[in-house]
Formats: structure tokens, sequence, C-alpha cells
């Protein structure tokens, strides 16, 4: 989950790659080092901190200004503890290479032990320094056979990998390889780049090559080769991404995170506009089924579907999931948590269909969830946000959701745009199978296009939601209850607290507050009941006066026009009516303003929460 950065070429090697650190400290954050290559010396320089402490130190040593090649790294801990020695970028006792890794080693241990043994003094307690000191070995063996030194590291290495490393001997040239970890390269007139996320590189280029497992790299400023694990040169073709740099940007705002709050309603509508025709869901195009058949035809022999992700995207997969059911109810229709299904004896074959959703496309659990499913003989569809990511082209079968780049950890406008694609994509299925009908298409489509002007009046009324957060910032704890539609909600609300607040929160169905944890309630926690004006409504409001007999403080999100719910509670926030299969896309604004004031509010680093990373690479 580390951010790694690599280049060479004509340019000014300390500002690009410091540059490229910048926009991947979501990535790692514990510690951060750049080695910079200066005439025939490599100046590494490292800190524990955060990166614009390593662009102080990098910009006071003036001899780095020369640089014109570089390696750079950001880094969350996972072997050894977090203190500058630990820190990347790692050199081999002999200096002839310095290497800045992503993931994890498994066979860490034997290799040091078997170095140790013949008398190498490693420096570091991390699992890195291992194939660092192992590749000097090789590359002196082999009389300085980079590619082929290259070729028998990576066939010697267990685990999930990304590599960028500088040999001392080669100065016009930067190596990389990747196994698991994701890597992308790229290369212009100035030069060749390489980084662990495409985000880093847009300021340059949106042509990138997007390494497969098994695939290593020489960039010079000329150009890149590519090569398989046994050494053979391999021809790749670029993807251009179709993203707009300025969304990597902060702009005027304080935090990414509130920033990618504010482009939800944008995304909605480009989502709705690419994948609908008036009133009528329009996705099948898009899909590119595998096997060439048309969508219709391949849906008709599916009997399940499965939803599979983690974190926030599994929140998304349930409300999809709750879209299904509701519309078909003669479809098996399940949403798992990608560290689960991997591992449970779930059912596959071609009457399956399952269903992957990761923002990054490198979720490591996710992508071992899928290639279980593939190798079932499960019918596979990717849901992701970058093109050309490890789950785009393994699925076999892929969507891609409009939200562009997403740089502040805790997922706002991803989870949005998932949720949006998905409940297309649901529509389209049951559209295939038969069972939609016109009435309910027609009726949905148009809820969708609704959504933008709904959503953007939300955000005109921060100012009440900060008002909510500052006075129950000092709560000790918070419940989130919901019934069916809200249920997913409630999970994400609760989380967005956890993630950038660091304060303790829950969700339930309020049917099950009785079933324990209404043993909780007191004075000091607050309850965030989730009542929309539709059938469920009286037993939410039963669920309220049970939490607010055992006096716990009440919030409750309502749809506007509910002037019951006021005398009920000790602050109300109305939401525009929407159907009610669609109340996430509006209830979810609210919810992530009060994460975001009640984190400001108390304090906290929101675009970069402690011991959490944007893109989870390793199990």
């Amino acid at each position: 989950m580390c951010g790694i950065m690599g280049y060479v070429g004509r340019g000014s090697a300390r500002d690009v790659i410091l540059n490229g650190l910048a926009r991947q400290e979501y990535r790692g954050y514990d510690s951060a080092g750049a080695a910079l290559r200066v005439g025939g010396e490599i100046k590494n320089i490292k800190i524990v901190g955060r990166v614009s402490e390593l662009h102080r130190l990098v910009y006071a040593d003036e001899g780095t200004a020369e640089a014109v090649s570089g390696i750079g790294h950001t880094r969350w801990a996972t072997h050894g503890g977090v203190t500058v020695t630990n820190a990347h970028p790692h050199e081999s006792a002999d200096g002839s290479v310095v290497l800045v890794h992503n993931g994890i080693i498994e066979n860490a241990r034997e290799i040091r032990s078997r170095l140790e043994a013949d008398g190498i003094k490693f420096r570091t307690e991390t699992d890195t320094e291992s194939p660092c000191q192992l590749l000097a070995r090789i590359y002196a063996g082999n009389g300085g056979d980079a590619r082929a030194a290259m070729s028998e590291l990576c066939g010697s290495l267990s685990g999930i990998f990304s590599l960028v490393i500088l040999f001392r001997d080669r100065p016009d040239e930067i190596w990389c390889a990747r196994r698991g970890a994701p890597l992308v390269a790229a290369h212009t007139d100035e030069g060749g780049y390489c980084a662990s996320d495409p985000t880093a590189l847009l300021e340059y280029t949106h042509d990138m090559f997007f390494l497969e497992d098994g695939e290593f790299a020489e960039i010079t400023p000329d150009g890149i080769k590519f090569f398989g694990f046994d050494g053979e040169e391999r021809v790749k073709k670029s993807i251009f991404l179709h993203w707009d740099s300025a969304m990597a940007e902060k702009g005027h705002y304080e935090h990414f995170m509130r920033k990618e709050i504010d482009e939800q309603p944008n995304i909605v509508r480009l989502t709705i506009d690419a994948h609908t025709v008036l009133t009528s869901v329009d996705i099948e195009g898009d899909l590119n089924m595998p096997d060439g058949k048309p969508l219709a035809s391949w849906i008709r022999e599916i009997r399940r579907v499965q939803f599979v992700a983690c974190g926030t995207s599994h929140y998304a997969t349930l409300v999809a999931r709750g879209l299904m059911e509701s519309l078909d109810n003669a479809l098996d229709v399940t949403a798992d948590v990608a560290s689960e299904y991997r591992y449970r004896s779930v059912p596959g074959g071609p009457d399956t269909l399952a269903v992957f959703v990761s923002q990054s496309g490198e979720t490591a659990d996710t992508l071992a969830a899928a290639r279980g499913a593939r190798g079932r003989g499960t019918r596979c569809i990717a849901v992701t946000n970058v093109r050309g990511s490890t789950l785009d082209r393994e699925a076999g079968c892929a969507l891609l959701t409009t939200a562009g780049p997403e740089v502040g950890v805790a997922a706002t406008k991803t989870f949005t745009s998932q949720i949006c694609l998905l409940n297309l994509l649901a529509l389209q299925l049951l559209k295939s199978r038969g069972t939609l009908s016109v009435g309910d298409e027609a009726r949905l489509i148009g809820g969708m296009r609704a959504l933008p002007t709904k959503q953007q009046a939300l955000l005109e009324r921060e100012g009440e939601i900060r008002a909510l957060a500052e006075k129950y910032s000092g709560s000790k704890g918070f419940f989130f209850i919901g019934r069916r539609e809200s249920v997913p909600l409630t999970m994400e609300g609760a989380l967005k607290l956890k993630e950038i607040a660091y304060l303790p929160s829950e969700a339930y169905a309020a049917g099950e507050m009785k079933h324990g944890p209404i043993a909780m309630l007191d004075e000091h926690l607050t309850v965030v009941a989730l009542v929309p004006n539709d059938d469920l409504r009286e037993k939410m409001l039963s669920s309220v006066a049970e939490s607010r007999a055992r006096g716990a403080r009440i919030v409750i999100m309502a749809t506007e026009g509910d002037a019951e719910v006021a005398a009920m509670c000790d602050d109300v926030l109305f939401v525009p009516e929407t159907e009610r299969e669609l109340f996430a896309l509006c209830g979810v604004i609210p919810l992530q303003l009060f994460a975001y004031h009640t984190a400001r509010t108390l304090g906290r680093p929101i675009d970069m929460p402690r011991n959490l990373a944007k893109s989870v690479t390793v199990e």
C-alpha cells in the first residue's frame, strides 16, 4: 500500500519525484524518501513523516537540482518499525543497487538468512532489504547484466511486490517490476516515468502502460522496454486515461475529500447520460461481452448473481442487491465481502454471474476472489474506476465508473458513482431477463435523472450540516439505524466517522436494536436515524422512540415535508423526496458532510487518516 515513483530523463528529477510522491501520499505516510542521481553519486534522503518534510530536506541540498534520474517512496509500514533506517529507498551493502518496494516479500526471512550466512550485513528490519541485497549479489555474479539479474530476482521472490530500482553503474536507466502490487509506466519527450498510481503521472501524460503481473521494464530517456519474468521482451500498447488532470488537484478547497463530495452531482449526471436513452437503460454496448454474445442471450442462462467487494464498495453492492431483489424475487442475489467470498465454497459455473467492484481495480482480496470465480467457470463482470487496472484486464468484462481520480482516502464520489453504475447494470440485467417492467424502468431512470439537482440542493445546505457536526462532535459514540434500502447507508455513514473522525460508530438494521445494542444507549451516545417517507416509516419511528426513551440524543434524516418527525428528535435534517430504491444516492451526501465537519472540528488529518491507505493491495 506504499507509493512509489521513478523518473529518468531530461527534466528535474527532484521535481518529478517529489511531485509524484505528494500525489501518492495517501498510499503511505509513515515515512518517505528519495534517491537522486547527481553526477556519479546517488543521494539517498529519508525522513520519518510527511512528504512536505522530505521536500524541505531535498531542496536544502542544492546539488539535487542537477539530478536527472531518481526513485522515491512513501511508506505504510508492514515489516519493521517506523524509523529513518527502515524508510525507503534501501541500498545494498556494496552500494550497487538502490531499491523501493510496495507489497510484501513472503520469503524475505529465508533470503536474509542465506545472505547473512554469506557475510552480507543487513541494516534494516524490513522485508524490502532482502530483494535489494539479493539483486546486488545476482548482478555482481552475472557480470553486470541488468536484464538477466532482474529476471533471476523476480523468479526468486515470493509474495506481492512492485519494485523500482537504480543500478549505480547505469546512470541512464531505472528498472521496475510487478507481481500483484500496481505499477504504471509512461514516456514523453522529457523522459520515462513509473508510479504506483496513474494520478502521479497525469501532469506529464495521459498515455500509460499498466504493467501486468510477471512483467518488468527498463526505462530510459529514450523509451521503455518490457519483459516477462523469463527475460523475453514483450510488446505492450499504452492506454489513454480520459481523466481531467484538474480532478487530481485540490484547487481552492481545504481538503480533497471536500472537493470530491462537491463533484458528485456532475458524476451522477455523466453516468446517467452515458448509459441511458431518455427513460430507458442502455448499458449493454459498454459491457464488451468476452464471447461476443449479446448480454440478453448471456444472461438468460444465469440463475444467481453474486456481488463481491470490500469496504465502501461492498456497501454500494448492497444497494444494488436491494434494487434487484425488489424487482425480481426469482433471482438468487447475494452480496459478499471479498475477503470472505474467496474462502467460502460458493456456487459457481456458467449459470452464475459474479460482479466484482473495486475503486482502484487493485484490491488484493477482490482480485483473488475474481480469479477464484473465473477458475470455477463463473461469468464475471468488473466495475472499477481505473482503465487498465488489474481487475479491468483480468475480469474478462468490465464497466468503468466516471468518477475520475479520487485522492481522499475516504471514498465519496466513487461510492456514488458505483451505486449509480451498479443500479444501471442491475436494471439492464433484469431487462435482459424480461423481468423489468416498462413502468419501473421509466420510473427509476427518471428518478436517477432528477438526482443531480437534489444532490446539489443538499450541498448548498452545508452550513446546517456543519452546525450539527460541531454540536455532536463531543459524543462518545454514534449508532446509525435504518431499514431496508437505508441499511447500507447506515454502514457507510458509520464507516466515514470511523475513518476520518476516529469516533466509535456502529450501524444497525433498526429492528436489531432490541437484540443487544440498545443496552449501550445513554445520554452520551447519539443515534442517527434514517427515516425516509416509505412504508417502513412507522416502524422506524418506533425504533427512534425506543432510543429516545433510553436517553440517547437523536438526529433524524427525513423526507422533506415530514413535519411530524421534528417532535421526536433533538435535530432533524430533511432530504429531497426520491424513489424509494434511490434513497442512498441522496442520503449519502449529508452523511459525508457530517463526517467531514466532525473530523474537521476535531482537527483530524482528513485526507490521510491514520492507519489507512487508499488502495489495499496486500491481504
